[in-house]
């Protein structure tokens, strides 16, 4: 056992005075030291903040894009012979890379996609459609093949005219490869599944008509949709897994069913302009303006207006549609797509052209000398949201910015809250 000894235990001996705690040296040095170690910290773990406007260089002939954070722009042959155009990519305002580009003219489309920016435009002699494909992150050209390329969903397709039979690929957006080739016979449509394109149609003035994969060019179904004569003029569309056949004759919509390409239903609706989804249904838009909507599985009228037409977005029931072929400022309005019920007239307000999917539904209205508010249009039937004022013209958006051209020809670069 051990035994730790404790003194002698005494009661009548008072305690002493308590030990002063030594005083604090340094005590406000180090304190300072502290926070300012604490301040660094905190500037080092906040980015910076970054402009949300600035200008890129345009000018006269130019042409400008967006896809995601980047601006492309266009620049037309500045230098006479050889001069040559070229494209520009910028993030925010800082030029990223700049590579020269093949043929005449601007550029009719220019897109990023799968770690290529892909261009197209007029080939170099000018007698034909040419695709270039750059390397997003540095701008090398990575390969080029005559045609118009164009992106449905992920899937990158060509068509090209120049051969004695048109055909359609498939390609490799990252070497230009083709996956697989189809003769295009006629005219070309493509049915939207939730992820993509689905299915592509070829619908042939004379012989089959054919569903093909967009994915894999395989051959889903053919069928000749007159094997005893032909029909008269005709035009074709695609919406909701129905073909879609107007009959310039007599005026009917004649759907066939995409999986078989059996007769599914026929309605007279006299001048009709085009037909789109809306929501669940049908929406037919006639020439002289107005809308009918009908249902895909029959064909029946739900609801017709006299009005609206045009159906840019489609949220939680609620359509947003607006006034086509009149004056640009007519004016939206939020329709209620089970009935065509008015929910909201925004009367004044345009959209904004979306140059990729996914952004916020902008508007703007003209203030006077030059300037235009900017607004986000919801579809809950409350006034649009105001977000500023701008100066510009021929103004497009994407997911992150939107770009509007100066007076001078430059272009205004406004990052989306």
């Amino acid at each position: 056992m051990t035994v730790i000894d404790l003194g002698e235990l005494r009661d009548d001996a008072s305690p002493g005075p308590a030990p002063r705690p030594p005083r604090a040296v340094g005590r406000p040095l180090r304190s300072m030291l502290v926070l300012l170690v604490a301040l660094l910290t905190l500037t080092a773990a906040t980015p910076p903040r970054r402009p949300a406007e600035w200008t890129l260089p345009g000018g006269l002939g130019s042409a400008v894009f967006v896809s995601g954070d980047v601006v492309y722009v266009v620049q037309p042959d500045r230098g006479g012979a050889g001069g040559g155009r070229e494209l520009v990519a910028y993030r925010g305002d800082r030029e990223r890379w700049r590579s020269r580009l093949p043929g005449t003219g601007t550029a009719v489309s220019v897109w990023e996609q799968d770690g290529r920016v892909i261009v197209v435009g007029r080939s170099v002699d000018d007698t034909d459609w040419q695709t270039v494909a750059y390397d997003a992150v540095t701008g090398a050209d990575v390969w080029r093949r005559p045609g118009i390329a164009f992106a449905v969903g992920r899937v990158l397709l060509m068509q090209s005219f120049k051969s004695d039979t048109a055909s359609i690929t498939g390609l490799d957006p990252a070497d230009g490869r083709a996956r697989w080739t189809s003769p295009l016979t006629g005219s070309l449509g493509f049915d939207f599944g939730p992820s993509g394109p689905a299915r592509m149609v070829v619908s042939s003035p004379a012989g089959p008509t054919v569903v093909v994969d967009a994915r894999t060019g395989a051959r889903l179904v053919a069928r000749d949709l007159y094997p005893v004569r032909p029909p008269g003029p005709r035009r074709f569309q695609i919406a909701r897994g129905l073909l879609l056949e107007f009959r310039d004759g007599d005026g009917a919509i004649e759907a066939y069913d995409l999986d078989t390409l059996r007769p599914r239903w026929t309605v007279a609706r006299k001048l009709v302009g085009h037909v789109e989804s809306c929501g669940a249904l049908l929406c037919a838009a006639g020439l002289a303006g107005g809308t009918t909507a009908l249902d895909p599985a029959s064909g029946a009228v739900r609801w017709s207006v006299d009005r609206w037409a045009g159906v840019s977005a489609e949220r939680g029931g609620r359509l947003l549609v607006g006034v086509p072929d009149t004056d640009l400022d007519a004016g939206l309005a939020v329709l209620d797509q089970d009935d065509g019920r008015l929910i909201a007239d925004l009367g004044g307000w345009t959209l904004v052209p979306q140059h990729e999917s996914g952004g916020p539904l902008l508007a703007t209205r003209p203030l006077g000398g030059g300037r235009r508010l900017l607004a986000e249009v919801g579809l809950s039937g409350d006034p649009p949201s105001i977000r500023g004022a701008l100066t510009g013209t021929d103004c497009t958006t994407g997911v992150t910015l939107l770009v509007c051209r100066r007076p001078g020809g430059d272009y205004m670069v406004r990052r989306l809250p």
